[in-house]
This record gives structure tokens, C-alpha cells and sequence, in this order.
């Protein structure tokens, strides 16, 4: 019997996952796979960079608070996995050799209207270093299955689409059309969308992410994954969300080749402030194919950064059957025409 159902997370109550300290190794090694720009990957470059030294991705420092919540809490409950993130805030840099504690706070919970069997809780997460400061912070929600209730099972499309769509601020699916790209702050035009590029989740691919940083038994275990909410293996959210930030590292390398071969420099990007209205809107199946979009939804100038500016964008992935699976609205500096 798990430890933790929907009934044991009660409204106000906290507690303190972790420590767990980021390796240099493991920083390198994320950012390598999923989000390759120079101030993750290369020391030397860092340098020169907005920050000035070697940083996590941002996506790695969800997935290391992914792995603190499943080792002390996801993995001994009744979890059916999360329909998204209202909005994380990457407050301070990720070094290599920071020890890092998050803490767990219950905002509130609610039962299934439609399913009686399950609940939902809303959490927060901040994520302190070892000096006690913020580097992180989450708000989201989670389905458990309630206590003494009959397990759902196979229904997990339908289940996530429902909760995703009752999230607050949900962007409703649209057709996203090409446009070409344009470098710099100054050059890039509301509305404008760029196809980032596709990649497909294998059963390989899957578990290995999850053995990492989300080994709840639907993403690890095939032959479990079919007895669960979702009716087979699926990739984390997470995952799928890293997927993403390396189509655009993809994308943006590709652009920066194609101006240096015409006698060009292409705009830098920096860090991303954070993110939010993030939706798993369906599973992500082993054998799918995802392609990627993203959409420039409004930008302004930094009061406080000179040469730069901010850009908000919309993102989107779409499976091989026309279905939009994820989605969230982003934010990043970007640099300025000098």
C-alpha cells in the first residue's frame, strides 16, 4: 500500500526534499544531450557569456527537483502523473558543486468532479542552494488516486486532457504557419513562427530519462506502463519538455552556421528568466514523433540588461497525428543590433 494518497496531502503543510549536489559531470552531460549553449557546455565560452560562468540549464534544474519529489514522495504514492506547470522561476544561476534542497509546500487539493477514484493537488516547490538561496521556484499540480480506491486504468489520454485543460490560462490549440526567421531583437516580428524541428521517443530514450529523473513505473517499466493510467510507456514531462529546449539549440545553431557562412554574426541568446502555462496535454507514447514549434507572442527592451531585450514566445509539440501534447509560453534575453 503506497504511503501517500490523495487524502495524505494536506493544504499549508511543508517539507524539505533533499540535499542533492550538481556535479560538474552531470551538468555537462545534461546540457550535452538537451540544451548545448555555450555558458552549459564550455567553460572558456562561459566566460563571455550574460552570466559569466558555467551554469545548469534550466531544464536540468526542473529535472533535478522532478528526482527529489519521486525519490521522497512520487514513488511511495499513488501518483498518475501531472496535466502541467503554471510557472517556474529561474531566480539565480545552477554552478557546478551547489547543494541543492527544495521545499515542498501542499497550496491546496480538490477531488475529480468526473472521476471519483482520483484527486488533484496543487504544490509549490522553491529551491534553495547552500547558502539559502532561491534559485528556483514551481507551482503545480498532480493526480494521486485516492485512498482505498479502485485504480484507473487505460483512461490516461482523456484524464490529462481534461485536468490540463482546466489548468488557469489555457492557450487553446491553433495552426501554427511557417515564417522565416530573423536574428536579431530588433528583427523579430510578433506572430512570427518557426517549425524547430521533430524528434521521436523510443522505448530506450524513455527509460533512460526517467531512470534519471522520473522513474515513476509508467515511464521505466513497459509491461507496468500497460497496467496504469495511460495504457503504455510514456515519456516524462520533463522530458518531453527537454526535448524541446534541444530542437531549439538545434535550430539556433543552425541559423548561427548560416551567418557566419554569409559574413554574418547572429544575435546571442541568453538565459531564460522561466516559463509558464505549461501543458501536457497527452501522453507522449514510445514510437511518437514530436515536432516542435515556437511563436514570438510580444517582446520589449531591458530597463536593467543594455543590449538586450526580452522575448516572450509560445511553444508548441505536435505527435505524428496532428495532436498538440505540450505547450507553454516562454521568455528569454536576447541580444540587441549593436
Amino acid at each position: 500500500m503506497p504511503r501517500y494518497a490523495f487524502e495524505d496531502f494536506t493544504p499549508g503543510s511543508a517539507r524539505m526534499l533533499g540535499p542533492t549536489v550538481v556535479t560538474k559531470e552531470a551538468l555537462l552531460a545534461f546540457a550535452r544531450e538537451y540544451d548545448a549553449q555555450p555558458f552549459h557546455v564550455d567553460e572558456v565560452a562561459a566566460k563571455d557569456s550574460f552570466i559569466g560562468t558555467l551554469i545548469a540549464s534550466g531544464w536540468h534544474t526542473c529535472s533535478i527537483n522532478m528526482r527529489l519529489l519521486a525519490d521522497e514522495v512520487i514513488l511511495d504514492s499513488t501518483s498518475l502523473g501531472s496535466p502541467g506547470i503554471e510557472e517556474v522561476k529561474w531566480l539565480k544561476p545552477v554552478r557546478p558543486g551547489d547543494a541543492l534542497r527544495s521545499r515542498m509546500t501542499i497550496l491546496e487539493s480538490r477531488p475529480s468532479a468526473s472521476r471519483p477514484s482520483l484527486g488533484l493537488v496543487r504544490f509549490q516547490f522553491e529551491m534553495l542552494n547552500q547558502e539559502d538561496e532561491a534559485v528556483f521556484a514551481q507551482k503545480n499540480w498532480i493526480m494521486f488516486g485516492r485512498r482505498d480506491a479502485e485504480p484507473v486504468r487505460g483512461s490516461g489520454p482523456g484524464v490529462l486532457s481534461a485536468a490540463a485543460a482546466a489548468m488557469p490560462d489555457h492557450t487553446p490549440a491553433r495552426e501554427l504557419p511557417h515564417i522565416s526567421s530573423n536574428p536579431y531583437f530588433e528583427d523579430l516580428v510578433i506572430g512570427e513562427t518557426e517549425e524547430l524541428g521533430s524528434h521521436t521517443f523510443t522505448p530506450d530514450d524513455i527509460i533512460g530519462f526517467a531512470r534519471q529523473f522520473d522513474p515513476q513505473r509508467f515511464h521505466v517499466d513497459a509491461e507496468a506502463a500497460k497496467d496504469s493510467l495511460f495504457g503504455g510507456l510514456c515519456a516524462s514531462g520533463w522530458h518531453t519538455a527537454s526535448a524541446w529546449m534541444k530542437q531549439m539549440v538545434g535550430y539556433r545553431d543552425r541559423i548561427r552556421a548560416y551567418a557566419l557562412a554569409h559574413g554574418g554574426r547572429p544575435a546571442r541568446l541568453g538565459p531564460s528568466p522561466g516559463f509558464s502555462n505549461l501543458k501536457w496535454l497527452k501522453p507522449v507514447y514510445a514510437g511518437d514523433t514530436i515536432t516542435y514549434r515556437t511563436t514570438v507572442s510580444s517582446k520589449r527592451a531591458s530597463a536593467s540588461r543594455p543590449g538586450w531585450g526580452l522575448v516572450f514566445h509560445h511553444n508548441t509539440g505536435t505527435n505524428q497525428h496532428g495532436e498538440e501534447v505540450f505547450a507553454f509560453d516562454g521568455m528569454v534575453f536576447w541580444e540587441r543590433r549593436a
